[in-house]
């Protein structure tokens, strides 16, 4: 059979398999042919009138229907008594009505086929109840036509490279690449009116409002995908559908800078947990964690949403965070220094070699150092020379050119002089900012710099701010694309999901919410996370027996079923040498439980050998719930003072090796477990291990609610967890009711093995980003027959390795797409390889999903390609999609007959060249 293939979707270009399905349902709202206007009016100041004089104010090639039961006409343009009554299809509906009427205008949308609708009334959620109540009513009714709703309470929206503005807003923005996204009207009509003045282009403006239908999810994925758009702003002020805006902008930050101004940096607003995790996490470092984890770039002030987007367009991102300062005068370098080291940067040490070429032609004062000083009378000449040669330094990442107003300096003159360095190449692209400071003398030079492609700031500072933010968002990018290593252990070791499960069933069995340390510990086992050798000891005697089987000396800890913190009772009794020791810590355990919280409170204590920590760290690994987020992990210094210390990072789960190690990596404890003052460095591979499999732990095991590892202990040859505590959801809670986790785990339940015709093992699973690469030797290996069948074009061999482009391959959404792989042990080489690939690609929106599968050539043959497509069928039902399609090339004639078996029907477009298969699935 030859290799069955298919492409992604039907708006893909062949060249390029991993493009997401272009999302059309947003169209008509942005790019509409006809706009009906409810609640058009002639009234002064009203809403009504403003909206519909903006309309035609800049025609957008569209027609405009004013719609108003009591008028036959509004300002002279022919009125409709209703929707219904308008003599074509409406694309877009924008309602100004009062709130009550909203519901039935927007019923009446739906049964005229209207496909988008603005609400800009405002009267619902906002006024309590009874307004909540009819925005149920309005999305009921917009789910009953299939249609996109944006609103209610919004300023609305306008399109300004089409013209199109249906806004009450004053005018119209000026035509550029940037899309506004607000969820405050004011603060929108407010960088409208300023734009007008600083000539600023945008190519939307869009005004949220209560975001009843179109989240930032569906905003992002649009301009993700529109054309006109370079830069996605975010004026946040609630994150609503937590899972579908991380979705979104992190298929999207990749290839757009999406930047977002969110006020609220509060303390936390709930009381602390009872748990050490729930009194470190929870409020805005929750935001600032979900934004790292989706490549979104958080900034503090709305001046900043502007300067990135500016330098992001106009220079590469950097890839550390070394800069090189070059000024004709200290004191603003000494600003920028200050800037830049608060913001998490670093000056970029200067080479021997680049010191050497400075040293021969700048003046003797020069400062030799970074900043570099060239001095007040600095010639373009110098500027210019000083800057090629920083720039070709490997160690800077960026640099910075500051220039003040002196008499020996010509602001205008060194500004073109450096115009030909705007673009830096060698040894590779480094960004490049400028601050020309002063008034009217260098307003020249500026304008040179910023049409050279040169961004420039009126103070340095500002600009050092500027590229530690860039070198942060590029940060987060690489964590977030950074192919990361393979498990320590086996690649298929995964953990005792069977035991983890009885263990939690057993608890809530029995109305509990606290698992004992015990059972803690058991759970953390299952994981694959190393523990302490735990036993329960009832009496005394027990404790004598249990001490001896695990050897002097020992560690005596309460054993209850209530209490959640043992060291709060007088619950710990460390070190203990012999018998003696033990019997008496057995008594003073029970004597100061039964004083403190009751005897009832005693159940025993549990018996562990004593560890020695001298040469160890103590960590906390935890997770508790957030409101929006669902679970969210914790890592950082652990101990009896892990409060105090407050030295800890968040994330989301799930992880992978990368992403645990940027846990690490925010933490000061981070510097210590690298190894310091002699002491040998922690197995930093394993604790990564360590923190993805506990992630996992709390992604599978939705059931628990809050857990610590603490202390987690970590020396250079051991990591083991000293004491745990889990805690459930309460009985009374209903699964589908517990929370959501923020990003989709691992479908496990997709993994099943299979044997194909020639009695070769194979395994089918979902796709990882560890598989990178085994997909790029999987490419390498393919024919240019099976490579044309696949995409419709030659790929040329850098494609086939490139990672950029794999990242989309392997860094699976899932749920936007699910990849599964064939992976075998080849008979040969005895080496893990992928035989095969096939994706289900979801459209956004909609209940439907594109096909592909692809074959290696040596795996053709065996039954590989029907067991794909069976397979991605099973999990489109599963997953609750009502259609599957899919595209091949009319030649491949065996991939046909797999897909007619499945019970596709087949049709053959008008170029005769591929033929379509479409399945509703029941």
């Amino acid at each position: 059979m030859s290799t069955p293939t298919m492409t992604i979707s039907p708006t893909a270009k062949p060249s390029d398999p991993a493009r997401r399905p272009q999302q059309a349902s947003l169209t008509s709202i942005f790019r509409p042919k006809t706009v009906a206007l409810i609640g058009a009016t002639e009234n002064e100041g009203s809403v009504g009138r403003t909206v519909l004089r903006n309309l035609f104010a800049t025609p957008f090639g569209g027609t405009i229907y004013p719609v108003n039961p009591k008028r036959p006409n509004v300002l002279g343009i022919k009125a409709y008594p209703s929707v219904k009554d308008i003599p074509e299809q409406v694309d877009l509906a924008v309602i100004v009505t009062p709130a009550s009427s909203v519901p039935g205008i927007v019923g009446q949308c739906a049964d005229a086929g209207v496909r988008g609708v603005v609400v800009i009334s405002a009267g619902f959620k906002e006024l309590g109840p009874s307004g909540a109540a009819l925005e149920t009513q309005v999305l009921a009714e917009a789910r009953r036509g299939n249609m996109r709703l944006i609103g209610p309470n919004c300023l609305g929206v306008m399109n300004a490279v089409s013209g199109m503005n249906a806004t009450f807003a004053k005018g119209i923005a000026k035509p550029g690449h940037v899309a506004f996204l607000s969820q405050s009207g004011a603060l929108l009509t407010a960088i409208l009116d300023w734009s007008h003045r600083e000539q600023v282009g945008f190519s939307s403006f869009v005004s949220a409002g209560s975001m009843l239908d179109v989240s930032w999810g569906d905003l992002i994925d649009y301009f993700g995908d529109d054309p006109h758009t370079k830069a996605i702003l975010i004026y946040m002020e609630s994150i609503g559908d937590a899972r579908s805006f991380l979705s979104a902008a992190r298929q999207v930050a990749l290839t757009k800078p999406i930047i977002v101004i969110k006020p609220g940096r509060t303390e936390q607003a709930a009381k602390a947990a009872a748990s050490h995790t729930g009194s470190l996490t929870g409020g805005d470092d929750v935001i600032d964690a979900a934004f790292r984890r989706c490549g979104v770039l958080r900034v503090n002030n709305i001046a900043d949403l502007f300067y990135m987007a500016e330098v992001l367009s106009k220079q590469p991102r950097p890839r550390g965070p070394k800069l090189t300062i070059v000024t004709n005068a200290g004191g603003p370098g000494v600003l920028a220094t200050d800037a830049l080291i608060g913001g998490k940067g670093e000056l970029a040490p200067i080479s021997p070699a680049t010191l050497d070429q400075l040293n021969a032609f700048l003046p003797g004062p020069w400062s030799h150092n970074n900043p570099i000083d060239v001095l007040g009378d600095a010639s373009a000449e110098r500027y210019a020379k000083t800057l090629e040669i920083a720039a070709k330094d490997p160690q800077t990442d960026g640099l910075l050119v500051v220039l003040t107003p002196q008499d020996m300096t010509d602001p205008t003159k060194t500004a073109e002089a450096l115009q030909k360095y705007a673009k830096i190449s060698e040894p590779y692209p480094k960004p490049v900012l400028a601050s020309w400071m002063g008034g009217p003398d260098v307003a020249a030079g500026e304008d040179i710099l910023n049409r050279a492609g040169i961004p420039t700031f009126p103070y340095p500072d500002t600009a050092a701010r500027v590229f530690t933010d860039m070198w942060r968002y590029s940060y987060n990018l690489k964590g977030l694309y950074e192919t990361p290593t393979l498990p320590v252990n086996d690649r298929d070791t995964g953990p005792d999901r069977k035991t983890a499960e009885a263990l939690i069933s057993a608890v809530r069995a029995e109305k509990r919410t606290l698992l004992t340390e015990f059972e803690s510990k058991a759970l953390l086992t299952s994981y694959g996370i190393p523990t302490v050798q735990t036993i329960i000891a009832k009496t005394s005697a027990e404790a004598v027996g249990a001490a001896a089987k695990v050897n002097y000396p020992v560690v005596l800890k309460l054993h209850s079923l209530t209490i959640t913190h043992k060291t709060d009772v007088g619950g710990v009794k460390l070190n203990l040498a012999d018998s003696a020791a033990v019997e008496r810590a057995f008594a003073e355990i029970q004597q100061s439980v039964t004083a403190k919280v009751g005897a009832t409170a005693f159940d025993g204590v549990t018996v562990q050998p004593m560890i020695r920590t001298s040469d160890a760290y103590e960590l906390i690994l935890g997770s508790s719930l957030d409101p929006q987020f669902g679970p969210v992990l914790l890592f950082g210094t652990g101990g009896q003072l892990v409060e105090v210390f407050k030295d800890r990072s968040l994330g989301l789960p799930p992880l992978n090796a990368t992403l645990a190690r940027r846990m690490m990596e925010q933490t000061k404890i981070y510097g210590a477990l690298k190894g310091v003052r002699g002491r040998k460095p922690v197995d930093q591979a394993l604790l990564e291990q360590t923190l993805v499999r506990f992630s996992q732990l709390v992604a599978e095991q939705r059931w628990i609610k809050e857990i610590d590892i603490n202390p987690l202990s970590v020396s250079a040859d051991r990591i083991v967890a000293l004491d745990a505590r889990v805690v459930l959801h309460e009985p009374g809670v209903n699964e589908a009711d517990l929370p959501k986790l923020a990003i989709r785990p691992y479908p496990v339940q997709y993994v099943h093995g299979f044997t194909t015709k020639d009695g070769t093992l194979t395994s089918i699973r979902p796709i990882r980003p560890e598989d990178e690469p085994l997909l790029v030797r999987f490419h390498s290996r393919l024919s240019e027959r099976s490579v044309r069948m696949r995409y419709f074009a030659p790929l040329m061999l850098d494609l086939r390795t490139d990672h950029d482009r794999l990242t989309r391959v392997c860094f699976n959404d899932y749920d936007r797409e699910i990849a599964l792989v064939v992976d075998y042990i080849d008979p040969t080489s005895h080496q893990r390889e992928i035989a095969g690939v096939a994706r289900l690609s979801k459209i956004p929106n909609k209940a439907h999903a594109e096909l592909s599968v692809l074959i290696s050539d040596t795996m053709q043959n065996r039954g590989l390609g029907m067991e794909l497509a069976k397979s991605l069928l099973k999990i489109a039902r599963e997953e609750k999609l009502t259609k599957v399609s899919a595209e091949m090339l009319s030649e491949n004639l065996d991939m046909q007959r797999v897909f007619e078996k499945l019970g596709f029907t087949l049709t053959s477009p008008a170029d005769e060249q591929t033929v379509r298969a479409e399945l509703e699935l029941k």
